[in-house]
């Protein structure tokens, strides 16, 4: 996944992205997002690999613009939810502390 990730940021500074304005790039996150969503209603799963691809993509110079890592933000990520409690309700994981509110 290194590579990949290295091989995207690459990509991106040669297309200037890694300077563009951020929240430019937070609306492709969302418009691939939306073609996420998009693939899902429609069961397609060709178009579900793509678009989960895209957002990786999106995110990764994201958080390249912002100098920071796709690697140190998952880290956090899962640093916050690793002992988290709950259950799943519904098929989404329901925090302990929003079971109780």
């Amino acid at each position: 996944m290194d590579e990949i990730v290295k091989l995207i940021e690459q990509w991106a500074i040669n297309k200037e992205l890694d300077q563009a304005e951020p929240s430019r790039q937070m609306l492709k996150v969302i418009e691939e997002v939306g073609e996420v969503s998009a693939a899902l209603v429609r069961n397609d799963k060709l178009a579900l690999v793509d678009g989960i691809g895209d957002v990786v993509v999106t995110l990764v110079i994201l958080a390249q613009q912002n100098n920071l890592s796709l690697y140190e933000c998952v880290i956090a990520a899962y640093s916050e939810i690793k002992d988290r409690k709950g259950k799943t309700v519904n098929g989404t994981f329901v925090k302990e502390a929003d079971l109780n509110g």
